[in-house]
């Protein structure tokens, strides 16, 4: 192929240059294109499959057990319930409440190690704008916001400073003993 900056350059020269340089646009977007594509589509699998498996469960779980012991709260306050034990349960059904209120999402489901070191990676391997420290300080504002949420409700009723998070195995302990107090005032509980 003649140049086109070659003075006896023909019309069918500039035409061929003009279809190669289209033709490379076309093939760099098509190429970008199919990334981004490419990037979204795992994205909202893993999205979908996080939030069938791990997302939605564990929330629905927890969601259900604070409302079951605000219930059971509200039950024991109001004069419908007349048990010879009542104060004594209402206590129960306030700790466990309170029990319920702080614990935060990422404190009961299992940490994705996989999703953890991409991150790491991706944070290492790119320019981001925003270095791992102020992602974790977001993280600690958004709690910090949560903590204050809790203390509005139940949770200002838990006494004394306790600087560890719940765990999945103190959420059912929980649920153990918001069962057995429903029991004791001979409420079924019917999860649907």
């Amino acid at each position: 192929m003649d140049s086109p900056w070659d003075e006896n350059a023909t019309q069918e020269t500039s035409r061929d240059m003009e279809w190669s340089k289209i033709s490379s646009e076309f093939t760099n977007v098509g190429y970008r294109e199919g990334i981004t594509a490419g990037k979204e589509s795992a994205l909202q699998e893993g999205f979908d499959t996080g939030f069938a498996s791990v997302g939605a469960p564990f929330g629905r779980d927890l969601g259900f057990l604070r409302g079951m012991s605000s219930a059971l709260v509200a039950f024991l306050i109001s004069g419908v319930c007349h048990h010879a034990e009542k104060e004594p349960m209402l206590a129960e059904a306030r700790e466990i409440s309170a029990g319920l209120a702080v614990v935060r999402f990422t404190d009961i489901v299992p940490r994705d190690l996989e999703a953890e070191e991409h991150a790491r990676q991706h944070i290492a391997d790119e320019d981001t704008g925003m270095d791992e420290n102020e992602e974790l300080n977001d993280k600690r504002k958004m709690e910090g916001l949560e903590d204050m949420l809790s203390r509005l409700s139940a949770g200002a009723l838990i006494s004394g400073t306790d600087q560890t998070r719940p765990t999945i195995d103190d959420v059912r302990i929980l649920e153990r003993r918001l069962h057995a107090l429903s029991a004791q005032l001979g409420l079924a509980v019917n999860r649907s």
